[in-house]
């Protein structure tokens, strides 16, 4: 569970770190530009905001020091009575109150709203008492001591007081400009009189003329001067005596220095607005680049399609999706078998076209959503959807029906593994059968390594087929793992039991021989047939360990059993066809059987049929040393196989075991025993001895003593056994 748990830790670390090298470009870029941006905005309002502050404060201090001139001609001299009629006279508005807020003079309309608020100047020291104007309230105070405009609302009065003077223009003019010629109406702007110009509205008669605004407002009675703008804002000046001296100030603001702040403004817009496009340009760039390389990442350059990195990556999005999860997954191995010797036949670039024709095949055959990948040279990754087991067999059938006859002039044949995740159980089942993994710790590569695992099981043959995944597989590899993780400590702490199974003589139904076959005591309550572990160490190599492991162990009872005064006949051991490839195996056995101090001819090498078609020559040499140092040596399961006579010719064995398939199944009647008999008569024309393995019953057992078989080895006799059992049955 352990490290379940730590190879899915590794797996999730894999796919962070490929989204880091997928985002990080894009997503950095699109970050920085955001950046950027929201920092350029950040700095225009900043500067824009220092500007109209030092604007306004400039305006304010002007007005208020005009303001306070008046004040202070009206405290100096508002004892003598005339300062008033001096002040009235000038063409400043105020009011002048009293402590209790009382008006007592007033000059021009009185606008002043009733509540006032303090602002300061930008360095903090001064403060001042300011009302709005209820009438124009364009210009206040901000609430947190400085003044703010209403631009929005400026502007837009501009724009509707343009608006209107344009119809003015546009009537007054009209007369006029009837009048003057077609050249004079094609004149260039630039030709007319500098000033504030405005764009006529087109009309039937009037297509695309300026007029001057200067030129025509002599002409239209009744026109404003809007050479400036005023925003009005009253400012409280103490008078002395708890009077104070509340003007109209009136900030005023040239159309020149609107039109400068404008064109400012539009120029940083635009600048901005150009370095935006360029940010963008870029990023789109950036962005077209980084799918440029993702593809490349994902392409496999043999079949033009998808490889190994898109079935890993893209695999795992879809069995974990939000939505695609809940659907029923397989993950497929397609192996294409023919590939090697297609190449070799041909060559490689038309083989890498065969399989770009396969890819294109299989990817017409697969749903949007679905996966198909070049993984290996001739294996291809498939990730599809099904409704049930027998719908997706059926779909992957027709798939290897099209691929196997792609080519008339060619038959090739297709393998595949399949292993299923279904949305249901959303889990997948692992060492034990109460373990299980939830679906979001599940990688496709675990369940396409089952799909591997399920093929596998099929390359022992040459023809198309399919495998599914399932429990028994999954022991089966358990099993195999277990194996390799014990075999070693195994043979350390002697868990490796030596059955014996003796050989009779049927004339006279005496102990001649015995075979030693091998048990694992893998518990202390269970004992493991041979047949479930051998297999696996003659596919590692480790069945070599196990052969040394039953000489020495058979040496050394023999030689136990000669000290206790038992009658000894030879045992056979089997040695596998793995040590043959070995130069020095006689001379291996030869010091483990002394090393025992038991005598050489009780111990019999046998060496199965199979092992016989390997290097002849080297077997011939060692059987030819084993037999000088005294061993005897048997061919096992003669006629399992391909039994070449050609080989008893040739290999001086001392012992012939027939083979037990010969007195078993349909074919065991009259043709199997002239087989045998004449097999008998062979070995003993070749002055080999024989034993007949296998042998059941009575009648199997009559015959073949009337046939003169040295000896037989079966149940009828005895079963393997223990050790302790087989000494019982030794004579002292």
């Amino acid at each position: 569970m352990a490290n379940t748990r730590e190879r899915n830790k590794i797996k999730k670390k894999r796919m962070k770190d490929f989204k880091k090298v997928r985002n990080g470009h894009v997503f950095g870029s699109l970050v920085a530009y955001l950046l950027l941006m929201i920092l350029f905005i950040f700095l225009f309002v900043l500067v824009g905001g220092y500007f109209v502050e030092y604007l306004l404060e400039s305006k304010f201090q002007e007005e208020y020091n005009r303001l306070s001139t008046v004040a202070e001609i009206y405290e100096e001299g508002k004892n003598s009575g005339e300062v008033l009629g001096i002040i009235s006279k000038t063409s400043n508005e105020y009011i002048i109150t009293d402590s209790d807020g009382r008006v007592l003079h007033q000059n021009g309309s009185n606008t002043c709203s009733a509540q006032g608020e303090t602002i300061y100047m930008s360095n903090g020291a001064e403060k001042f008492l300011v009302y709005k104007d209820t009438e124009s309230d364009y210009i206040y105070p901000d609430g947190e001591g400085g003044l703010d405009i209403k631009w929005l609302e400026v502007f837009g009065w501009i724009k509707q007081f343009f608006k209107d003077e344009f119809y003015l223009v546009e009537e007054t003019a009209q007369d006029e400009l009837n009048d003057e010629t077609e050249d004079k109406k094609d004149q260039d702007k630039d030709d007319v009189e500098t000033g504030f110009s405005f764009k006529l509205q087109d009309t039937q008669d009037i297509q695309g003329i300026y007029v001057t605004y200067n030129q025509s407002k002599e002409k239209i009675e009744g026109i404003k001067d809007i050479d400036s703008i005023l925003l009005p804002l009253w400012i409280s000046i103490d008078a002395g005596d708890g009077e104070n001296f509340i003007g109209k100030a009136l900030f005023s603001f040239e159309m020149k220095d609107v039109v400068l702040v404008g064109e400012i403004a539009g120029m940083v817009i635009i600048i901005a607005f150009i370095f935006s496009i360029i940010m963008l340009v870029s990023l789109i760039k950036s962005i077209r680049r980084y799918f440029r390389v993702r593809n490349l990442f994902y392409k496999d350059f043999v079949t033009n399609g998808k490889n190994w990195n898109h079935y890993l990556i893209i695999g795992d999005k879809r069995i974990h999706g939000l939505f695609s999860k809940k659907n029923n997954w397989a993950a497929v191995n397609f192996v294409f078998l023919n590939y090697r010797n297609y190449c070799l036949c041909h060559s490689i670039p038309e083989g890498e076209e065969l399989l770009a024709n396969i890819n294109s095949t299989i990817m017409k055959s697969i749903k949007n959503d679905e996966i198909c990948a070049h993984a290996t040279t001739s294996n291809f990754a498939l990730l599809l959807k099904y409704d049930d087991e027998l719908q997706l067999q059926q779909r992957l059938q027709t798939m290897v029906d099209e691929l196997t006859h792609m080519e008339k002039d060619h038959l090739f044949s297709f393998q595949v593994g399949v292993s299923l995740l279904p949305a249901e159980s959303n889990v997948i089942e692992t060492e034990t059968s109460e373990e299980k993994i939830p679906r979001k710790d599940i990688f496709i590569d675990d369940i396409y390594n089952n799909a591997c695992a399920a093929r596998a099981e099929l390359a022992d043959t040459d023809e198309s087929g399919i495998r599914f995944y399932d429990k028994s597989l999954l022991l089966d590899q358990q099993w195999t793992d277990t194996v390799q993780e014990r075999q070693r400590s195994a043979v350390e702490n002697e868990e490796f039991q030596v059955y014996y199974q003796p050989k009779y003589n049927p004339e006279d139904n005496t102990l001649r021989g015995a075979e030693a076959l091998i048990r694992w005591q893998f518990s202390p309550t269970e004992l493991v047939s041979p047949g479930r572990f051998i297999p696996l160490f003659e596919k590692n190599g480790f069945i070599t360990e196990i052969d040394h492991y039953m000489i020495s162990h058979v040496a050394r009872d023999q030689r136990a059993w000669l000290d206790q005064g038992y009658k000894c006949v030879p045992v056979s051991v089997n040695v596998s066809r793995a040590h043959f490839i070995e130069k020095d195996l006689a001379e291996q056995i030869l010091g483990m059987v002394d090393e025992a101090g038991c005598p050489h001819d009780l111990i019999e090498i046998e060496l199965t049929e199979s092992a016989f078609f390997d290097d002849k020559k080297a077997m011939i040499e060692t059987i030819k040393k084993l037999k000088s140092y005294g061993f005897a040596v048997s061919m096992d399961d003669f006629g399992a196989g391909y039994s070449s006579l050609n080989s008893l010719k040739d290999m001086p064995l001392d012992v012939l075991k027939l083979d037990a398939d010969f007195f078993r199944g349909e074919d065991a009647g009259e043709r199997g025993d002239i087989v045998v008999a004449e097999a008998i008569k062979l070995a003993k024309s070749l002055h080999m001895r024989t034993v007949a393995e296998g042998v059941e019953d009575e009648k199997q057992v009559e015959f073949l003593k009337k046939q003169k078989c040295d000896m037989i080895q079966g149940y009828y006799y005895a079963k393997p056994m223990p050790k302790e059992d087989y000494t019982a049955r030794m004579s002292r």
